[in-house]
C-alpha cells in the first residue's frame, strides 16, 4: 500500500536574514585649528631609551627600531641617549636658518597659490626637519630624491630661493623651462633628482641610480624620501 501526503499551496521558502543597516560615522577631531590640542593620551617611548646600533649592523639587528620610535628629545628640551650627538653649535645654527627659511618660503608661495598666482603648491610645514637633517648629513654631490614637501633639501644646499619661486610661477625666469609641473623641482647641478608626481616611484629610481654608482665605483650616494606615511 502506497500513501502520499498532498500539500496544500506552494512550497514556501525562507527570507535571507537582511543585512544590517549600513552607518556612517564621521570622527570629531579632538582639536579644531587654533585650539588647544591635548595629546597625553599618546604612548611615547622614553626619551633615550632607543639603542642606537652601528652603522654597519645587520638588517635583522635593527627591526625593532622600524616599529617604535625613536625619541631623542626629553620633556624639557633636552637631548638624551645614545642617538643624541654632539653636533657644532654653527651646524645646529645653520640646520634652524634653513628650517626657519623653509618656513617662510613655504608660506609665502602658498599664499601666492592662494592668490591665483600659480596653479597649486604643496607645502612641508612640520617636515622641514626630515629635508634640512638630511641635506646637512649628505654630501654635496649626493643625489637626492625626494617628493614634493622636501623643499628644505634645496634651500639647506643654497639653491637660489627666487629661481624657486620661479619654478612655481612657470614665469619666464623658470630654470626649467615649464618642462615641470610647480614644486617639482630639480636641479643636478644641486644634487636634486627631477621630481615625479607619483610618490614611490622615486624609489626605483634611486636604486638605478645607486647601482650605476657602484658600477663606476663612484663614492656618491642616493637617498630618497616618502612623504605621506
Amino acid at each position: 500500500m502506497t500513501v502520499s501526503k498532498k500539500l496544500s499551496g506552494p512550497a514556501t521558502r525562507r527570507a535571507p536574514p537582511k543585512p544590517n543597516a549600513l552607518s556612517l560615522r564621521i570622527p570629531e577631531p579632538k582639536a579644531r585649528p587654533g585650539e588647544t590640542r591635548d595629546f597625553s593620551d599618546l604612548r611615547l617611548s622614553t626619551a633615550g631609551a632607543a639603542p642606537r646600533p652601528p652603522i654597519d649592523a645587520d638588517a635583522s639587528e635593527i627591526r625593532e627600531l622600524a616599529y617604535d620610535l625613536i625619541r631623542v628629545l626629553d620633556a624639557k628640551g633636552g637631548a638624551v641617549g645614545p642617538w643624541a650627538l654632539k653636533i657644532d653649535p654653527e651646524v645646529l645654527r645653520a640646520g634652524l636658518r634653513a628650517m626657519m627659511l623653509t618656513r617662510f618660503y613655504d608660506e609665502r608661495m602658498y599664499r601666492a597659490q592662494r592668490q591665483g598666482k600659480t596653479s597649486f603648491y604643496m607645502k612641508c610645514t612640520g617636515e622641514e626637519a626630515v629635508a634640512v637633517a638630511g641635506a646637512a648629513v649628505l654630501a654635496k654631490d649626493d643625489m637626492c630624491f625626494p617628493t614634493y614637501r622636501q623643499q628644505g633639501l634645496l634651500i639647506a644646499r643654497g639653491y637660489p630661493l627666487v629661481e624657486m619661486m620661479s619654478q612655481v610661477l612657470s614665469n619666464e625666469n623658470d630654470p626649467l623651462k615649464g618642462r615641470q609641473l610647480p614644486v617639482l623641482y630639480s636641479s643636478r647641478e644641486y644634487g636634486l633628482f627631477s621630481i615625479s608626481g607619483n610618490l614611490g616611484t622615486q624609489f626605483i629610481q634611486a636604486v638605478g641610480w645607486a647601482m650605476a654608482s657602484a658600477f663606476k665605483h663612484d663614492v656618491r650616494i642616493a637617498a630618497a624620501w616618502i612623504g605621506d606615511v
